[in-house]
């Protein structure tokens, strides 16, 4: 392939296996983060000191920027909602200054997650990639992000911007946490029950990274979701089938989940119907379309 592609949040869920699919298709790997490792090809910065290994652009031909403070671990105090977008929009011109300053990069490529909740919260509208920006904190959040990530088009950058739903994977990510209650015999829709949750498989999400940087002709916002998003109860009562565990006809209110989570209640009772058209019109092909796919993929023992 002779290739090499730069990795920012490589050690988490989707950036870990990005990796490993890429070193295994051929691929050189750089990654960066905060701290150093024995590995010769991982490079350290500091988002907030505005530092940052130059010698990680050496050779490398597309970015994948992967890099940004989890949405949902921690409360959402004025300071977190900072740190939060600081930790992408400041991260991606970090790397922008440091690409005009290199001179020992091949870079034509940059790859970057965002997220649905750029639209914030539609009930049951049809999201394409032309919807407009929505409303909330996530949804400035996201369209910040998208801002910064756009400059890299001055460097003659071809961009590509990932929306990304809820990743499905048993390693890591919100469905541990969703199929939490489920495995304590408490599963139940939340709030209504009825908003979308669109959703993808990891193994999905990972070959997704990997078409855009080898399919040159996509560019632009693409909804990283499945075909087929579904609703809240309908993701709950699969993942219940799956664990072999009741699903209970009640719902949780949004009052009781606000009281647990304050204003992050945004991000779990979002509902965005999105659509792929956007991602199956440029050829790329899903390995898992139907959530019950997914999921029984997901849970099978592992031979």
């Amino acid at each position: 392939m002779g290739k090499k592609i730069l990795i920012t949040g490589a050690t988490g869920l989707v950036g870990t296996e990005l990796k490993k699919h890429l070193l295994a298709k051929g691929y050189e790997v750089n990654t960066l983060s905060r701290k150093k490792t024995s590995d010769p090809n991982n490079y350290v910065w500091d988002i907030f000191k505005k530092e940052i290994d130059i010698n990680a652009l050496n050779n490398v031909d597309a970015i994948v920027h992967l890099a940004g403070e989890p949405v949902a671990d921690k409360k959402w105090t004025e300071e977190q909602k900072k740190l939060i977008i600081d930790s992408r929009v400041k991260s991606t011109e970090l790397i922008y200054d440091a690409i005009k300053t290199s001179k020992n990069h091949n870079i034509k490529s940059f790859i970057s997650a965002s997220a649905v909740g750029y639209y914030g919260d539609c009930g049951d509208e049809i999201l394409t990639e032309e919807s407009p920006n929505g409303f909330g904190f996530l949804a400035e959040c996201c369209k910040l992000w998208e801002n910064a990530v756009d400059e890299g088009k001055k460097l003659s950058l071809r961009i590509v911007k990932l929306r990304t739903g809820i990743v499905l994977s048993k390693n890591g990510g919100a469905l541990p946490q969703l199929d939490l209650p489920v495995r304590l015999f408490a599963g139940s829709a939340i709030g209504t029950g009825k908003q979308w949750t669109p959703w993808l498989h990891n193994d999905d999400m990972v070959e997704m990274y990997i078409e855009a940087i080898e399919n040159i002709k996509m560019e632009g916002s693409y909804n990283a979701c499945a075909p087929f998003p579904v609703t809240n109860k309908a993701l709950t009562k699969a993942i219940a089938k799956q664990l072999h565990r009741p699903f209970w006809p009640i719902k949780v209110p949004r009052s009781v989940i606000k009281l647990l989570l304050g204003e992050r209640v945004e991000a779990v009772l979002m509902s965005n119907n999105t659509s792929a058209q956007k991602l199956l019109n440029a050829g790329f092909k899903f390995k898992f379309t139907r959530v019950e796919e997914a999921l029984k993929n997901i849970y099978s023992p592992t031979p």
